[in-house]
């Protein structure tokens, strides 16, 4: 039987599964190591066996850790996600007749990754809330709160220095044909550069998240009126 005034679908086996991290939704760590495996394969195949094993190779490895994480029933977008990345670089690889090619797909997406989150500072619609706020499914109402915005502000522009940095250093040992550095750079300026983001991430999203659920619970109000209640009172300080 159940108790009077609760639904009969649903029951007390009935539970909500916790929100994904912000890492969970990347890949987790099993997916920052998976990215790193196609490249280690490529240039070591290359090194011994030459540029065009090289490119299948890392084809292989990737199509195999796609696989690989369809049975293990992983997330299934960032597999795909680096799968088309390996095949892109592979394919530049391949074209350019250098096996640095391989490495210049990702150097020059770091220059639009970095491009685009500055450009979104400028704006004043910060991509890390926007995309934080698309994948949770919360309201932008933080962009009317001065402090919130400001912290989102930080957490992109510290990716906008990652990019930056990544952009730089490997462009430049692409234009001096240092592939075995570029494979070193690749990977030591993902994992450490990635993990200082997103402390950063995490603690902008916990920041300007908190300031917005206490206004609302404060005023029992939605996002838009939040926003519109906020835009008010910084209008009528400036005014």
């Amino acid at each position: 039987m159940t108790e009077p005034g609760k639904d009969p679908a649903v029951t007390s086996d009935t539970k909500e599964e916790p929100p994904q991290t912000l890492l969970e939704q990347m890949g987790g760590i099993s997916g920052l190591i998976y990215s790193s495996v196609p490249v280690l394969v490529f240039v070591l195949i290359n090194s011994f066996f030459g540029l065009a094993p090289a490119i299948w190779a890392s084809l292989g490895s990737a199509l195999l850790i796609t696989v690989v994480r369809v049975v293990r029933k992983e997330p299934l977008q960032p597999a795909i996600s680096g799968f088309f990345g390996v095949g892109i670089a592979a394919f530049i690889a391949y074209r350019t007749g250098s096996a640095k090619g391989f490495f210049l797909f990702g150097i020059w997406a770091s220059l639009i990754y970095g491009s685009v989150f500055f450009a979104s500072i400028l704006v004043r619609w910060p991509l890390v809330g926007v995309i934080w706020s698309f994948l949770n499914g919360h309201g932008m109402g933080w962009r009317s709160d001065r402090k919130a915005v400001r912290a989102y502000n930080i957490a992109t522009l510290t990716w906008v220095a990652v990019f930056a940095a990544r952009f730089i250093v490997q462009r430049w040992l692409y234009d001096e044909d240092q592939t075995g550095w570029l494979a070193f750079a690749r990977l030591a300026m993902g994992y450490p550069l990635t993990a200082i983001a997103l402390v950063v991430t995490v603690w902008a999203v916990r920041s300007a998240g908190h300031r917005v659920r206490k206004l609302e619970e404060d005023a029992g109000e939605t996002d838009r009126e939040v926003e519109e209640r906020l835009r008010a009172k910084y209008s009528g300080e400036t005014a």
